[in-house]
């Protein structure tokens, strides 16, 4: 099983010149700790996680360090921090070196680098562009849907039918798409995620259910909390 099988296509991504309150606002609105941030071209030049934004409100509090750990320390390092604490930008704020992966990256190997790297999520680029995002929670995902056996490789038929059944649950009324993740396998389609109400959720079932060629369809589906919307 590959990236594609398996990322989230509905990627909210910042633009570099965006303001840090605008991508705040955007994790916010979307219900996500991270953004990839891209230039005028929509080519990766990094990524805006929650930790970086923990940083800054730690490192913006106004404590100056020990006189002897400025003495010692590189003041180019310094500069740098004081930017990152203080500026509005998110391409000051942002972390630059980002690792990615293509969309024939192969699962397992994708897993490794998320356990050693110690990070969530990984984009998914293609030419330079982002095409998806990858987080524990799809790998997690794609394990419970191939139980304990090995995943499996999906035909080129189910590749296919995952594309249609990504563009028919584009079309669900309030339906959050990038807190979705769905598989495909044999034409049965497992979808997991989070619903505003009981009603989202049975219109994600419909709109998979009508696609030509699905076989059958199971939601697993949570709800998001009653304070996130008001955030």
């Amino acid at each position: 099983m590959k990236a594609r099988d398996v990322m989230t296509t509905a990627v909210i991504s910042v633009d570099e010149n965006a303001t840090v309150e605008e991508a705040v606002r955007l994790m916010l609105d979307h219900h996500v700790s991270g953004l990839p941030v891209v230039d005028s071209d929509g080519r990766l030049v990094g990524m805006l996680s929650e930790g970086d934004l923990l940083r800054r409100l730690q490192d913006g509090d106004g404590i100056r360090r020990s006189w002897w750990l400025e003495l010692i320390s590189d003041t180019a390092d310094a500069a740098r921090d004081y930017v990152k604490a203080r500026s509005h930008r998110v391409v000051d704020v942002m972390t630059t070196d980002v690792l990615s992966v293509s969309e024939d990256s192969e699962v397992a190997d994708i897993a490794h680098l998320l356990e050693t790297r110690r990070i969530k999520r990984v984009p998914v680029v293609r030419d330079g562009r982002v095409v998806g995002i990858v987080s524990r929670a799809n790998l997690i995902h794609a394990l419970a849907h191939a139980g304990a056996e090995a995943l499996p490789t999906p035909s080129a038929s189910d590749e296919e039918l995952r594309k249609a059944v990504d563009r028919a649950l584009r079309e669900v009324p309030g339906l959050h798409i990038n807190l979705v993740n769905y598989t495909v396998e044999d034409g049965r389609v497992s979808i997991w995620g989070v619903a505003d109400s009981d009603a989202v959720e049975d219109a994600v079932r419909v709109a998979a259910e009508n696609v030509p060629g699905v076989k059958k369809v199971d939601v697993h589906m949570g709800r998001l909390p009653a304070w996130s919307s008001g955030i």
